[in-house]
């Protein structure tokens, strides 16, 4: 098998972290290569991808999350996901619902409250090269209102993406009553990876490869939130995956 993979990331994008983990997971050799927007564009383009994370092989790229998990699971059968035809309907249900809600709410609430030169430059250029952390002052207003743009940032966006999150965790807890000890039963799977890593914006797990921000330094109903968030029975299982296999 090659190990000349490399992984097209933004540092803190939660579906990098999400194709970070699996990686790792499987001990599969990669080199990260990170870029703070909007430079990740330029390196994903050459590849087919539109945005990050992006799988570079030997035969080819993986240009989306999902699709880097299930190449590896190619490579690794019935390692990140289950082949009992029940658990993949229940996985199939909870990995879209997390990439298609909790993931883009869990960014979108974040982005409502970091989008500010001091909270998002650690969090931007954490490995990225540095001419790229140079012209971080001069490109971030304008990526700031494109971001702004494109995910719909307002003064109620945080309390909206909130709600949101909340249905997902309760889905969540919901399935963690009856005492399983991962998402699709006793087995750690590519979606107890998929939650927890798109829940890492609100639970701020302390082994993410982003180092948390300071709570006090983040706006007050930001840190309220995290509060509730983490000590929910959703907040808790995500903690306590990435305590156990991060």
């Amino acid at each position: 098998m090659s190990t000349n993979f490399r992984l097209i990331t933004i540092p803190i994008s939660h579906y990098s972290e999400k194709a970070r983990w699996a990686l790792d997971y499987l001990e599969i050799p990669y080199r990260e290569l990170a870029h703070m927007p909007p430079f990740h564009r330029n390196a994903t383009k050459k590849y087919g991808g539109t945005s990050v994370p992006v799988l570079v092989t030997d035969t080819g790229a993986a240009t989306d999350s999902t699709d880097i998990l299930r190449y590896l699971d190619r490579l690794y059968p019935d390692k990140l996901y289950p082949i009992d035809p029940q658990l993949q309907l229940l996985g199939i249900e909870l990995e879209t619902l997390f990439n298609g809600t909790l993931g883009i709410h869990t960014r979108r609430w974040g982005y409502s409250s970091i989008l500010t030169p001091k909270l998002i430059y650690p969090k931007w250029t954490c490995g990225v090269p540095f001419w790229e952390k140079l012209l971080f002052p001069v490109i971030f207003p304008k990526v700031g209102k494109i971001i702004r743009s494109s995910f719909d940032i307002t003064e109620t966006s945080a309390a909206e993406s909130y709600r949101e999150i909340e249905i997902v965790f309760k889905r969540v807890t919901e399935l963690l009553a009856d005492g399983r000890k991962y998402l699709l039963g006793d087995r750690f799977s590519a979606i107890d990876i998929t939650f927890a890593a798109l829940a890492a914006p609100i639970i701020q797990p302390p082994e993410h490869h982003i180092k948390p921000t300071a709570l006090d330094l983040l706006p007050i109903q930001m840190q309220t939130d995290m509060r509730k968030a983490q000590a929910t029975p959703a907040g808790k299982f995500g903690l306590q995956l990435y305590q156990e296999h991060r």
